[in-house]
Order: C-alpha cells, then sequence, then structure tokens
C-alpha cells in the first residue's frame, strides 16, 4: 500500500475531528420598528413629545436596552432609531415598551410624562400576522397611583419585526474525480474531499465533508449544499482548499492530494477552467516524474438565497400545539403528595411546570392560541373503559382549551374524574396528531406534539412505526420524561446519535426530542430559572426540523397559501 505516514499526521487531526452536526449556530437578528398611533395630549400649548423607552427582560432581571428619538409635537409618531436584538424560538424573550412625553432634557424620567406602557415577548411580534403586532397601551399599577388616567385611552403601539440578511445564499456544488491514486492493497480507494475556508491570517477552517464513495478511483459524489458565508465568508476572491482522502475504517484517512480555487472561480460552473489537479506535494518532491494524483471536475454549480424559520412564521406558517399528559397508575394516587400529579397549593407539579414552561413560547405562535390536550392511560368515567387519547377537558367534541391556562385547568380537572391506570402508549396520540398533519401539508400549518410521561413505553415497536410515519409529515415531537424512571427507550426515539427506524424504514428527519426534567431542577429552587432552561432546550430543534421538512418539500415562504386563511377545521370527535 502506497502511503505517507507524514501525510496522514498532517492532515489526521483537522478531518478526524470535524463533527458537522456540533457547530454552533448564531442567532438571527432581528430589526423591531416602533410606531404609536393617538396618543394621550399631556402639553397644554401643544401636542406630546413622545419617546419610547425599550427593556429587554430576563428571567430574573430587567435592564434597558434602548430609547428612540424624541419626536416633536405629534400624538401619532414613526420612530426612526431600530432596536436590534438577537432572536432565538426556543427561548422566551420579554419585553417592555414604555412610552414618555419628554418635557425637558433632564434624564430623571420622573420629571416626564408617563404616557403608557406595553408588555409583549419578541415570539408575538414575529409570530403576528407579517410580524406586525398591534397592542393597546397601558398604566402598570405603580403608574396608575400617581400618574395614570383611570378610564382613559392610551393609545395604541405597533411593533413590525425584519429578520437581518447576512449573506444567506446558499451554494449547491458537485464534484467527480478521475484516476485518482489507488491507496487500498486489496481494493482502489473509498475518496472523500474536505473543503477549508481560508482566514485572514493565513490559517484554514474546515467547513465541508463529503460523503466516502467505495472502491473506485473515479468517484461521483452526491451534491454538497453549503452557505456561501461558510466557504469564503462572502469574499468571493478567497482562497478555498479542497483536500482528498482515501477512508480508512480507524480514522487514519490516507491524504491523495490537494487543490486550491476560490468562490469567484466555482461560479463559473462546469468549464475547463473548473478541472482541477489533485497535487500531493510531498510526492512531487520525490518523484521527478510526477504529474499529479488524479484530477477533480466541477459538475454543476448553483446559489438560492437559505430560507429562514422567520421566512416561514412570516410567510404565514401556523405552529399548531398539542398536549398529551401520561395519566398511568405509576405516577402514584394523585391526592397522596408523593405522586407526581399531587397538587400542591403552594407549588406546581412536575407535569403543570412543564407545560407551562414549554407551552408559553409556543402559544406566541398559534393565532387563536387553542389547543388541543390529551390525556392516555387512564379509565373513563361512567364504564371506566382504559383509554389513551381522551381529551382532558372532557369534551370529545372539541377538545381544545383557551391557552396555557385552560389546559391546566382541565388538567386538573381530569385529575379528579379519572383513574390512573395503564399501559404507557405513546402510538395512540402520536397517530391523532400525525392524522391532522397529514390533511395539511402545503406548508401553512406545522405541528407540535408535547408529551409529557413517568415511564416506560410499552408499545415501543408501534411507537417508533408512529413516529416514522410522521418524520414525513409537517410535525415535531417533544418528550419530557419526569420522575426517577430510566427513559433509555426514550433517547432511542431522540434520534440524535442513531436515526429511528421501523421494520427497516429509516425515519426520514429527526422529529424527536427527548429531555429528563430531573437535570432542570435548580438545587437553589429557582424553578423560573429552571423551567426556561427547560425550554430553550427541547424548543431548541423545533426551526431546523420545519426548515428540513419544507426544504425536502421544495416548499418556499413565497409560494405559501395565503396566510390569512381560515385555519385547520378544529378536530373531530376522537
Amino acid at each position: 500500500m502506497e502511503g505517507d505516514v507524514m501525510d496522514k499526521l498532517d492532515s489526521k487531526a483537522a478531518v478526524c475531528d470535524f463533527d458537522p452536526i456540533a457547530g454552533s449556530i448564531p442567532a438571527t437578528k432581528v430589526e423591531i420598528t416602533v410606531s404609536c398611533r393617538d396618543l394621550l395630549d399631556r402639553d397644554t400649548f401643544s401636542k406630546s413629545d413622545p419617546c419610547k423607552y425599550f427593556y429587554l427582560t430576563g428571567v430574573s432581571h430587567l435592564s434597558q436596552f434602548g430609547r428612540t428619538e424624541v419626536i416633536d409635537n405629534t400624538l401619532n409618531p414613526d420612530f426612526v432609531r431600530k432596536y436590534i436584538l438577537d432572536y432565538f424560538f426556543e427561548e422566551k424573550q420579554n419585553l417592555r415598551f414604555d412610552v414618555y412625553d419628554i418635557d425637558s432634557k433632564s434624564p430623571d424620567m420622573a420629571k416626564h410624562d408617563f404616557l403608557g406602557q406595553v408588555f409583549c415577548t419578541l415570539g408575538e411580534i414575529v409570530g403576528s400576522p407579517a410580524s406586525r403586532l398591534e397592542k393597546p397601551l397601558g398604566f402598570s399599577l405603580c403608574f396608575h397611583v400617581y400618574r395614570g388616567i383611570p378610564g382613559k385611552k392610551c393609545g395604541t403601539i405597533i411593533l413590525s419585526a425584519e429578520e437581518l440578511g447576512n449573506c444567506r445564499e446558499v451554494v449547491t456544488m458537485q464534484f467527480c474525480a478521475h484516476k485518482l491514486d489507488k491507496k487500498d492493497f486489496f481494493g482502489k480507494s473509498d475518496p472523500f474531499m474536505v473543503f477549508y475556508r481560508s482566514n485572514e491570517d493565513g490559517t484554514f477552517t474546515i467547513c465541508h465533508k463529503t460523503e466516502v464513495v467505495k472502491n473506485t478511483l473515479n468517484p461521483v459524489w452526491q451534491p454538497i449544499s453549503i452557505p456561501v458565508r461558510a466557504i469564503c465568508n462572502g469574499d468571493f476572491n478567497r482562497t478555498i482548499k479542497a483536500e482528498v482522502y482515501d477512508w480508512d475504517r480507524d480514522g487514519s484517512h490516507d491524504f491523495i492530494g490537494e487543490f486550491t480555487t476560490s468562490y469567484r472561480d466555482l461560479s463559473r460552473g462546469q468549464s475547463q477552467f473548473n478541472v482541477y489537479e489533485v497535487v500531493n506535494a510531498k510526492k512531487k518532491l520525490k518523484k521527478k516524474r510526477y504529474m499529479n494524483s488524479g484530477t477533480v471536475t466541477l459538475l454543476s454549480f448553483t446559489v438560492e438565497s437559505e430560507h429562514t424559520f422567520l421566512d416561514y412564521i412570516k410567510g404565514g406558517t401556523q405552529i399548531h400545539f398539542t398536549v398529551a399528559i401520561d395519566f398511568t397508575a405509576s405516577n402514584g394516587n394523585p391526592s397522596q403528595s408523593t405522586s407526581l400529579h399531587y397538587m400542591n397549593p403552594y407549588q406546581m407539579n412536575a407535569y403543570a411546570m412543564a407545560l407551562k414552561a414549554v407551552g408559553e413560547i409556543i402559544q406566541d405562535y398559534d393565532s387563536d392560541k387553542m389547543f388541543p390536550a390529551l390525556g392516555f392511560g387512564a379509565k373513563l368515567p361512567p364504564d371506566g373503559r382504559v383509554s389513551h387519547e381522551f381529551p382532558l377537558n372532557g369534551n370529545i367534541e372539541n377538545p381544545y382549551c383557551n391557552g396555557m391556562e385552560g389546559i391546566l385547568d382541565a388538567y386538573h380537572q381530569s385529575l379528579k374524574t379519572v383513574q390512573l391506570y395503564g399501559p404507557t402508549n405513546f402510538a395512540p396520540v402520536v397517530n391523532h396528531v400525525a392524522k391532522y398533519a397529514a390533511a395539511v401539508q402545503d406548508g401553512s400549518q406545522y405541528f407540535v406534539l408535547l408529551i409529557i410521561t413517568d415511564g416506560v413505553i410499552s408499545d415501543m415497536a408501534q411507537t417508533k412505526e408512529a413516529i416514522v410515519n410522521a418524520a414525513k409529515l409537517p410535525m415535531s415531537i417533544i418528550i419530557v420524561g419526569v420522575g426517577q424512571a430510566e427513559f433509555d427507550a426514550m433517547v432511542e426515539l431522540d434520534g440524535d446519535d442513531i436515526r429511528i427506524s421501523s421494520r427497516g424504514k429509516l425515519a426520514e428527519r429527526d422529529i424527536v426530542q427527548f429531555v429528563p426534567f430531573r437535570d432542570y431542577m435548580d438545587r437553589t429552587g429557582n424553578h423560573v430559572l429552571s423551567m426556561a432552561r427547560l425550554a430553550k432546550d427541547v424548543l431548541a430543534e423545533i426551526p431546523d426540523q420545519l426548515i428540513l421538512y419544507m426544504k425536502n418539500r421544495g416548499i418556499k415562504p413565497c409560494s405559501l397559501p395565503p396566510p390569512y386563511e381560515e385555519p385547520v377545521p378544529h378536530t373531530p370527535p376522537i
């Protein structure tokens, strides 16, 4: 076998350490524009001179983020100054806007007239039609005491969100190679390519790795898609290096050779300019008659804009949220304090905390705030039949609850009427939501199922089959495990390491995210902070899962049905 030990050592670390899944994704930046209409007139001889202060609130603090300019003598200001925020779907980003009539140059806000205040979340703004939210201004309790005007309307605030573009183009390329060096003793070679972006200091950063094509010296690789910012950071003349390797099972891949190019050269497409000699510099020094170690040819080159989660939300995609709660007997008697369903008058139980943490973020993306809530694993009155998809509100005709409070109320009422039983079957609720996702596959609707459970799945084979089938639909599944049970089966469903399969069929996408609730309990007792962390982790994958569904179906935001059409009819009888 022909190879060079030093060649391996020079590049082995960079290639073997590359993990395309592990990279962090920078936040999307969103620009907020503010206008007001019909503000209070607090000036005697002219109109108010409004200015808006913006506060970004966290789970434990509130900090002033910025202020607009002052606009003289108007009750209908359109502020020019913008707010630019990092946007995270998986976090609840609380915002507060205060409006003042500025009467002097004093920085003490107590010396200016307070005109009104609004609380909202960034998700509310982004999730509104056309990302435009209108809310009435009001007075907080503290202002009501000494500044408020009871019964008087304070006007309206209009908040608009626009995602800032940041080189969102994606390049798709396909390469083939010809007469690469033979590296394997009993075969040919198993070639793959690694692409690097050059940095300003002369170093290189790995940015993509192709698949391995087995046992050939003339491979044709699958098309690869890379964000333009990742391959050249917007500098079309920046050097791009490509290395070609022979894959080895133990990770000690044999270096075949390399070539350099640039985005500008590649953009010429298939031509004589994009046929590259693969050169091994060390072999060239040793062998006088050495020419190259083969050639690589660019077969195709296309560029298109990358659509983001916000593009789809702004285009009208509605996110529908369904919750399914485990009512099996392993949770313990709800009337006893040891039960996971115990209703402590001073503190929410784990089921309620998980539901509230996730639901409060999801609800901002559903226009009607009506959510189906289901239970499974209980005996129902009056005949004691066991059900694995019963409505928490007891209304088979309409299992929808009004907001998170409506779901929590229905959950508490169910605990008083049903008998905890078993077994722990997931497939019925997965198939229940999948049935409605299957009816709307045009990109206008996306369904998220939250399952909160304490135990081991009883219908693992059926659940895996249901998930594999659901992976083709506009649907994601979140599983929160409460209690101290072993959740090994849940990790298998999660599919982060090994894609879930059923009857030899792989899931088209990874649509399941599992987290154990106990990992998020803060020992200091700060439940608000704990639940914010929980919501962040369980929702982090939803945007990418939605984008992948749309991409696989060729659905673009501009091709969505009109966003103001009537929503999907409510769930018919179960």
